[in-house]
């Protein structure tokens, strides 16, 4: 049965009162909201021409300018964007303690810029880099100011390329941070799912953790995923469910 949205946000804060384990699952949708493009929208990443070659390892190897060049401003550009209204809502709900996680697809640090200091980023982070050559280890700051000189950033030691510790296509996600991701599913009594279309797997069989052990889903995302069935109910605007859930936890 369709409740009005209205029934399903009021649905949704008596969830969240209730709910003793609220975990947040998040994607790109959150963060167009501050302004960064998504990868697979009309208007995404993954519309340029050439935008298989980005994060594919085997691309980077031969030409990290590919890498660089697409991302300056939605990676290294970051001090031009601020978290979006999702993002300030999950900090302030994790400084109250009625969030326990977030579990992001994100690689844009905006979380943690936010506020929120328990964040797994199950797709890796540019918070560090290491060079390809020799493995030595350089921070996202420090990347920023080479890049302030330069196209790519290149090892001072070797002169070879860093890379991000972003999982590129090639690559496994890092195991601690996805095994840290499936333990918060099954404990979640209420996960978020926020501004992710639920495609890229593994990722998007944490919601069905969550399911197999009890909890409950809600779906924040404007348009459908294939695991819509699964929830109690999908809200189509998350810029209304961070407005509402503001409201109920501003003092």
């Amino acid at each position: 049965m369709m409740f009005p949205m209205k029934d399903n946000i009021a649905r949704l804060q008596a969830m969240m009162q209730e709910a003793k384990h609220v975990v947040a699952l998040t994607g790109a949708g959150i963060s167009t909201l501050a302004g960064i493009p998504d990868f697979r929208g009309p208007k995404g990443l993954y519309q340029k021409p050439g935008a298989e070659r980005i994060f594919d390892i085997d691309w980077f190897r031969r030409d990290p300018s590919i890498y660089y060049e697409a991302c300056r401003d939605m990676i290294y550009g970051l001090d031009n964007h601020s978290p979006g209204p999702v993002h300030t809502v999950l900090a302030r709900l994790e400084q109250l303690g009625r969030l326990k996680a977030v579990i992001t697809q994100n690689i844009d640090l905006l979380h943690q810029k936010a506020g929120s200091r328990k964040v797994i980023e199950v797709h890796g982070t540019p918070a560090l880099h290491h060079c390809i050559g020799c493995g030595r280890e350089a921070t996202y700051d420090q990347i920023c100011a080479l890049l302030k000189d330069a196209t790519v950033a290149r090892c001072e030691a070797c002169g070879a390329a860093y890379k991000p510790d972003i999982t590129f296509f090639g690559e496994m996600l890092p195991e601690g941070a996805l095994e840290a991701a499936i333990v918060q599913a099954r404990r979640a009594d209420l996960l978020l799912v926020l501004g992710t279309s639920l495609t890229v797997y593994p990722v998007a069989s944490l919601p069905n953790e969550t399911a197999r052990a009890g909890g409950k889903i809600v779906i924040v995302n404007a348009q459908p995923t294939p695991l819509d069935g699964l929830a109690q109910f999908r809200l189509p605007d998350l810029a209304a469910f961070a407005e509402s859930v503001s409201s109920w936890y501003d003092e």
